[in-house]
């Protein structure tokens, strides 16, 4: 099995667009293929395809009904917070250790050939509970790290700040990949040179607005 846990610089960043354009290329190869976006925050249950698990569910052209989104993002909030104080506001939290045998029990089910994405929620350091971070999520769910960055001026700080944060936690990204953003004030390709250069070694990939089934078949080839 083929996983990864896709995390992102910070909210909004793109982390469900590349998900599920590897998702939709790898179901295009007729492979196995899962999701789980098990925590949401800022989900309006009247607009289940909008959300981030619906997104994910019509990649796999999966059913987008209750039990495929209870499968696929059991823990589930209305306010537009961060995962522990979107909890609070239902008198609810998330379950830390549940939500690790989660992923651990669904990666155990893949096929040899299949293909997993785990998509985390907001960005490195967001809090799940009084305790843990996304840090320790992907830490102890031990699966490849993809970390989606943006194209937008700011981001070459935001991504080697993640970087560091993960580097100090014994955390190692497998790639990072630019998403570009609506708006760049520089090619892509710049932004990936320049992060090249402060990060030696630095395995990253570039992945364009409305990218073709060729290009996500290159990045998918690339990982």
């Amino acid at each position: 099995m083929t996983g990864y846990f896709v995390t992102a610089t910070g909210t909004d960043i793109g982390k469900t667009y590349v998900s599920a354009a590897l998702l939709r290329h790898w179901r295009r190869e007729q492979r196995a293929i899962a999701a789980l976006k098990p925590i949401m925050s800022g989900f309006d249950p009247n607009d289940v395809p909008g959300s981030d698990a619906g997104q994910l569910l019509l990649a796999m052209d999966a059913p987008m009904d209750i039990q495929g989104l209870n499968l696929i993002s059991p823990w589930r909030f209305q306010a537009p917070l961060s995962p522990d104080m979107a909890a609070a506001r239902e008198g609810k939290s998330i379950p830390y250790d549940k939500l690790v045998d989660t992923c651990r029990a669904v990666a155990g089910m893949m096929p040899e050939d299949g293909r997993l994405i785990i998509e985390g929620v907001g960005g490195v350091f967001v809090p799940l509970d009084d305790r843990h971070t996304v840090m320790d999520w992907m830490r102890d769910a031990a699966m490849p790290i993809l970390l989606v960055a943006g194209s937008y001026l700011g981001t070459i700080s935001h991504t080697l700040s993640a970087l560091a944060a993960m580097q100090s936690r014994g955390l190692k990204p497998h790639a990072v990949i630019l998403n570009e953003s609506p708006v760049s004030p520089v090619p892509i390709a710049e932004t990936a040179a320049t992060l090249v250069r402060h990060w030696p070694g630095l395995a990253i990939h570039a992945l364009k607005r409305n990218a073709t089934a060729d290009e996500v078949a290159g990045l998918a080839a690339a990982l």
